[in-house]
């Protein structure tokens, strides 16, 4: 089986640049919270060095949380986090919020000479200035991807902690803003907070039209 290094060093090749980003997202999917993006560049000299580097879904929080110091304090790696508002997503829709996400995390890294990235997922971003490749399952193949994956997940966990203390009651803490029963009860208790994704459909339906 290919590894995920494998596959980056054909993705360089292929893209003729040893300037490869991965760029990954979290929190497409709750109804509450922004969508957070990351951009990560591992130079090929310490890709070596990652070999726990994997999906953040196939890792736990704790793993999750020692790879994220690892890479955010490694000289070398450079990386970049963006977010999109709840505000955003329900101005501009969770895709079109996404692709904002990620040319915000990619800001820091896109003037670097002959950058090329590798972007999760089956669609293009819009409106971005580097030379892009979607993969599909990207962060389970490709180690930038992974490691993007596991900065931004890390950064949105965190971000909904913090909620949890400024909007107690909803339980952010546990389930990160996901439409989980525990949520959904809390939602239909409390009402709505300025968080929460007012286009998305279990919280729309519980608003009235004067608050759309």
């Amino acid at each position: 089986m290919e590894s995920l290094l494998e596959f980056d060093q054909q993705q360089s090749s292929s893209l003729n640049t040893p300037f490869l980003i991965g760029i990954d997202e979290a929190g497409r999917g709750p109804l509450a919270g922004p969508v957070v993006a990351a951009a990560c560049y591992i130079p090929p000299s310490l890709a070596t060095q990652f070999p726990e580097v994997n999906d953040s879904k196939k890792l736990t929080e704790r793993k999750r949380e020692q790879l994220f110091e690892r890479l955010t304090h490694t000289q070398g790696v450079l990386y970049g986090i963006g977010f999109a508002s709840a505000q955003e997503i329900d101005e501009l829709n969770i895709l079109q919020a996404t692709f904002l996400a990620m040319r915000r995390a990619a800001e820091p890294l896109v003037h670097q000479p002959g950058a090329a990235a590798l972007i999760d997922g089956p669609h293009p971003v819009a409106k971005f200035t580097l030379p892009q490749r979607p993969i599909i399952d990207g962060d389970a193949k490709s180690l930038v991807i992974a490691a993007a994956s596991i900065l931004a997940k890390v950064t949105r966990d965190r971000y909904m902690k913090n909620l949890d203390t400024q909007y107690p009651g909803y339980g952010f803490a546990g389930h990160k803003g996901y439409g989980t029963a525990k949520h959904m009860a809390a939602l239909r208790q409390l009402g709505p907070c300025p968080e929460h994704r007012r286009t998305f459909a279990p919280v729309r339906d519980l608003l009235t039209p004067s608050l759309l």
